[in-house]
Order: structure tokens, then C-alpha cells, then sequence
């Protein structure tokens, strides 16, 4: 198996998460696949918790996500713990797996006193293989949780990461200061379709759980979407937000409630902020890219372009390279078949406009543009000439670290 190293792109330290309170998570050495490092993380919640979830749109979902959609309508949203395991994805393992993450849940409220339906459960890492499940059961009654376990909690989540991912943020709601903390995982087989990413983001506020629903569904919607690694959906994509309601304030019934306005902000913040960590952590990555492409029909024309951009091989390996090859992101462009005027199409690149009337502009610098590609830090703008839609996506490079991981991921 390929050792990976830290990204380059890695933040200096993982962010100091404080207590939430009643909040306890703990991580344990199971044995799921990984030697003599987690791989199972629990966290546990107080009574009158609520949590709401956004899965993979993917057609072949793993067990967990089938577990975690009828746990959610069987609760009506209500939730005590979390249960997830690294190194095993459980996805395609037929009844055995939908079997397992039941047991997994079972054995977790065995623990707290509560309904299995109030357990969430995840798995991430190979696809296809079936979960040994009774390490993990076997593993829970003697796991050691503290109310400061987020950066264990966030290692323990870890496959081929190379960095654990956590972000924090306080927001006003009612008068009331509440905590947001989240932590995710992703490193490969990155491109979330929501509605391998896994969120988990935790506050105090007070909110029922049909608010909490949309709150998250129209955020995640703007924050980790935008995002792509390498194209591939995950059978396993996970976006969960539990709200305790601990922070004292009267709870809030509507997603539209003024009073959540500043707290939609903030989770928002943190979300897109482990949305990016993600990209920086993508596999082999070296250059963290931005792409923003305006003048489009509309917002979704708009996205159309930039995921094309953003995953286009060509356009990611000319960026690993520091090759100024701006030609490819006019080809990924076309290829769309959105509308664009060429005449009117305008790409800056690192900066510089680098086209004007149909050809390349005048004057355009390509020993410039070079120099920025040297950089981390890429930024690609397009603008399509024919409408006011925008939308940003976030990327990375695409170098032979990435066929180094994934051509020998299973031994």
C-alpha cells in the first residue's frame, strides 16, 4: 500500500473545537481493516437531540445510508449517537450489510438505553467487502468518551486522508450564543451529489427537526456540492447536522425564522470550510483551484461549466504540470453544450485575461501566467457572455499521486 504524506495543502493545525455540552465522543482500534489506528468512532448525544441527513443521490448506496434514511423516518428525527467505522464502506454487500449496520445500531442503544432508530451509522473505505461488525459491537462498551474528542473523532474517521478535517464557528440565535462544530473526511472519490463525504456537524441551538432538515439540505447545497476531487459520486456520501438544543433558547419551528439567520450563516461557513478542506487533502493533490464561471444562462449553466472545468483530466493535469495551457479550459467550455457566445467568451487565468473576440487577447503574457501556475493557489474566472448566472466550484490538481493511491487501494 502507498504511504501517504501530509498535503501540502494541509492547514497548520486542526482547529481547537470546544465542549458542546453533553456532547461525549470517543474512538477506538477495532481491526476493521487498519492496524494500530482507529477506526471506529461514537458519539453520543443527550436526550431531545435532533438530527437531519443528506445522502448520496447515487444509485447504488451503501447499507449505512439505506440505515440512516428508515432510521430517519422511523424517529421523526430524533437521535441519541453516531456510530461510524473506517476502512470498510459496507456498500453492495446485500442484506448482510443492511444486517450489520442494524446490529452496529442495535448494540450502541444496548448502550444508551434508547431506540435503535435513534442511532446513526456511516462506513467508509472498501467497496464490497462485509463488515465485521461484531468488532465494532465488541468494541463499544469500552470506549473511553470525553466532551473534547473532536480531533480523535476526526482522525478516527480517516481513510486515505492525510489530515483530520474540523471547523467551528459561534452564532447568535435568539439572543443566545451557540456553538457549530463539524468534522469530515475525504480525501478521493470526491464529487458530492447530495440529496467519499462524510460530515458530521453539531450545534446546541434549539431547532425542530423539519427546520433542521432544510436548513441543511439548502446549505449543503451551496457548500460541499461546489466541490470535486476527481468526478466520482461515493456510495457512501454523508452530510448529518444534530442540533441538542442545550443552548437555552426558545426552539425554533421554521427554517425561515429571522432568528436562524445569523446560525445559517455561520453553518454555512463551517460547512464550506470542510467542504475545502476536502479538496486540499485530495489525493496526490498539490494546487488548490478555484473556478468561478459567470455570464451563463442561469446558476445551473453556470455550475455545468465549472464542474467541466473542474474535472476536466486535461485542464488538472496542465495546472499539476504548471503548463499555461489555457486552450483546454475553453475545450471544457464547449463540451457542455451550454450556451456561450465566443465572440463575448472571456477566460482569466491566474489573473490575466487570456482571450478576447473569439482568439487569444494581445499582450497576454503566457511567462506570467506560468509564474502563477507555480503557485498553490490557482484561480481560473470564465465568463460566458450571455447571461447573469454564476456559480464557483472548488478543485485540486490531478497528479501521479493520485494513480499511486488508487491503483493499489485494496492491499
Amino acid at each position: 500500500m502507498v504511504e501517504t504524506t501530509l498535503s501540502p495543502l494541509a492547514p497548520a493545525s486542526f482547529p481547537s473545537l470546544p465542549a458542546i455540552a453533553a456532547v461525549r465522543l470517543g474512538t477506538v482500534a477495532a481491526g476493521i481493516k487498519y492496524k494500530d489506528r482507529p477506526d471506529v468512532t461514537f458519539v453520543t448525544f443527550p436526550e431531545g437531540t435532533v438530527v437531519a441527513g443528506v445522502f448520496t443521490r447515487s444509485l447504488t448506496p451503501g447499507a449505512p445510508i439505506q440505515w440512516c434514511r428508515d432510521a430517519l423516518a422511523a424517529s421523526g428525527g430524533a437521535c441519541r449517537a453516531l456510530v461510524v467505522n473506517a476502512g470498510n464502506s459496507n456498500v453492495f454487500t446485500g442484506e448482510e450489510g443492511y444486517d450489520a449496520s442494524a446490529e452496529t445500531a442495535r448494540a450502541a442503544a444496548g448502550l444508551l438505553g434508547c431506540a435503535a432508530e435513534t442511532v446513526m451509522v456511516s462506513s467508509t473505505g472498501v467497496i464490497g467487502v462485509p463488515l465485521p461488525y461484531e468488532k465494532i459491537v465488541a468494541a463499544l462498551p469500552s470506549m473511553a468518551l470525553s466532551e473534547d474528542g473532536w480531533e480523535a473523532a476526526a482522525r478516527g474517521i480517516m481513510t486515505t486522508d492525510t489530515f483530520p478535517k474540523g471547523a467551528t464557528a459561534k452564532a447568535l440565535v435568539d439572543g443566545a450564543v451557540v456553538t457549530v462544530n463539524g468534522i469530515a473526511k475525504g480525501s478521493g472519490m470526491i464529487e458530492p451529489n447530495m440529496a467519499t463525504m462524510l460530515a458530521y456537524v453539531v450545534t446546541d441551538a434549539a431547532i425542530a427537526a423539519p427546520a433542521l432538515d432544510r436548513l441543511l439540505r439548502d446549505v449543503t447545497a451551496r457548500s460541499s456540492t461546489p466541490t470535486t476531487v476527481d468526478s466520482d459520486t461515493s456510495a457512501s456520501d454523508t452530510v448529518l447536522l444534530f442540533a441538542t438544543g442545550a443552548a437555552g433558547h426558545a426552539r425554533i419551528e421554521d427554517a425561515d425564522d429571522p432568528r436562524l439567520d445569523d446560525f445559517r450563516d455561520r453553518l454555512e461557513g463551517v460547512m464550506g470550510d470542510l467542504a475545502r478542506q476536502v479538496v486540499r487533502d485530495g489525493e496526490g493533490a498539490t494546487k488548490f483551484i478555484t473556478v468561478t464561471v459567470t455570464g451563463a444562462e442561469d446558476d445551473a449553466a453556470a455550475k455545468k461549466v465549472a464542474k467541466s472545468i473542474a474535472n476536466s483530466p486535461l485542464v488538472k493535469t496542465a495546472i499539476a504540470g504548471e503548463d499555461a495551457n489555457w486552450g483546454r479550459i475553453v475545450m471544457a467550455v464547449g463540451k457542455t453544450y451550454e450556451k456561450v457566445d465566443p465572440t463575448k467568451l472571456s477566460v482569466v487565468f491566474g489573473g490575466q485575461r487570456v482571450t478576447e473576440n473569439g482568439r487569444v487577447r494581445t499582450g497576454y503574457d503566457e511567462a506570467a501566467l506560468t509564474g502563477h501556475l507555480k503557485g498553490s493557489e490557482i484561480d481560473i474566472a470564465v465568463d460566458l457572455g450571455v447571461g447573469g448566472g454564476r456559480a464557483t466550484v472548488w478543485t485540486c490538481d490531478l497528479t501521479h499521486g493520485y494513480i499511486a493511491i488508487n491503483a493499489d487501494y485494496r492491499s
